[in-house]
């Protein structure tokens, strides 16, 4: 195990893209192995690769390309700032407020990053805000994405232990909503004491109005999620069915300038699945490796020697995490980390679905941890403002996600009370 570590390790060091790595040291330790050969490392690629569940990615990264494209995301953030842009700081609440709504449907931390970049950061900067507190506010807004369903995040973790993605999709929701309210206390704190924005005034005409232009975008989430949670969709046709939509929407309404734009946005699809999907695989194949020596089950009784309680266990992991998260990407640390520590948790009596709402809150986390945290570079390039100013912006929310973390890992009825319900509720 010692020789594949110092290998998989070197190879990262120097440079090389992470599903290469997996990959690489994983054939290089094969072909000292007299029972493993390279044609059951293509089938492990291949096989982890057609599970039925991952359809739902590419479908969903579609969805909120086309969002982008048919100007739903734009509707959606028009209704969030009549409902809540008249109070201090509305204008940022009503970020947090599409963000939330964005990511019921996209569940792309990234993609609705880039998107509320767009929309709400000019005329956050035209309405006083400074514009370092702007860019902090759409970056951690965007990991919202990364809990409320359908979380691409979560999806993954799914097919990688192979537990309920719909159990996980309900634990999403209490969370995503305590990060909602956790950034909503930022907000509230910095406009009043530190910017101090003047209040707007609130209009019931300019709310049913702004409510009419986001009623398409309002129907998707109900559309895709309700036929999830109904039992009426699998999760990939709900990825399906929000594409469908987009699409059908797009072609309806925005015909002859949506339709120019349908090639780009699926090569942007296809490219970003592809890259996924590669790394998937060479996922397989790492853990096909480590199933066949037996070291998950090997590390999960070391740990258990060293007499760790559960809860010991689980800080030492998310402090690990959160670490990891400074370096690697969140799909990296999923791909590198899960095939090992989840069978440790499973043997210390972790429930696997509150381990996989802790996992992406701590990916939730460090998609605004520099120096990799995609969500700061997203927002950097699209507004021209430097990193430093985002990372500025974006700190106060590291911290009151961190307690969201903390609160959720010693309570994880907060995670496991809706799956519970609605399962009952059900069956």
């Amino acid at each position: 195990m010692l020789a594949l570590a110092i290998i998989l390790f070197s190879l990262l060091l120097i440079g090389v893209p992470i599903a290469v790595s997996l990959a690489g040291a994983t054939s290089i330790m094969v072909m000292f192995d007299d029972f493993l050969t390279f044609g059951t490392l293509y089938e492990a690629f291949f096989i982890f690769i057609s599970k039925y569940t991952l359809i739902a990615i590419p479908f969903f990264i579609y969805a909120g390309f086309l969002m982008e494209k048919t100007g739903l995301v734009r509707g959606l953030f028009n209704f969030a700032d009549a409902l809540v842009g008249w109070v201090p700081g509305g204008f940022a609440y009503a970020t947090l407020l599409s963000a939330v709504m964005f990511g019921a449907i996209s569940g792309s931390s990234t993609a609705m990053a880039a998107a509320m970049s767009v929309i709400a950061y000019p005329e956050m900067v035209k309405r006083g805000y400074p514009k370092w507190m702007a860019a902090g506010v759409i970056a951690s807004a965007g990991g919202i994405a990364l809990l409320i369903p359908p979380s691409i995040t979560l999806i993954l973790f799914g097919v990688i232990t192979e537990i309920s993605i719909v159990d996980l999709f309900f634990a999403g929701v209490i969370p995503g909503i305590m990060l909602a309210i956790s950034d909503a206390i930022i907000i509230v704190s910095v406009s009043v004491f530190v910017v101090k924005l003047p209040s707007g005034t609130f209009s019931w005409k300019q709310c049913k109005i702004a409510f009419v232009e986001a009623l398409p975008a309002l129907l998707m989430p109900v559309l895709v999620l309700g036929g999830l949670y109904g039992g009426i969709f699998t999760p990939t046709e709900a990825g399906a069915a929000a594409a469908c939509y987009a699409l059908a929407y797009g072609v309806i309404f925005k015909r002859g300038p949506f339709i120019k734009e349908l090639i780009p946005v699926t090569r942007r699809t296809m490219n970003l699945t592809g890259i996924v999907f590669f790394l998937l695989g060479c996922v397989g194949i790492f853990q096909f490796f480590l199933a066949n020596m037996g070291w998950p089950q090997e590390i999960a009784a070391w740990v258990g020697d060293l007499g760790l309680s559960k809860h010991a266990f689980l800080f030492a992991l998310m402090a690990t995490l959160l670490l990891l998260s400074m370096w690697l990407t969140g799909v990296a640390i999923l791909v590198l980390t899960v095939p090992i520590y989840f069978p440790v948790a499973l043997a210390l009596g972790v429930d696997p679905v509150h381990l996989g709402i802790l996992t992406a809150l701590c990916i939730e986390i460090g998609s605004v941890i520099p120096p990799v945290g995609l969500n700061l570079f997203a927002v950097s390039g699209v507004t021209k403002l430097p990193v430093t100013q985002v990372i500025r912006g974006s700190f106060p929310f590291c911290i009151s996600d961190t307690v969201v973390l903390m609160i959720v890992l010693m309570f994880p009825m907060l995670a496991l009370w809706l799956p519970g319900k609605l399962i009952t509720s059900f069956f």
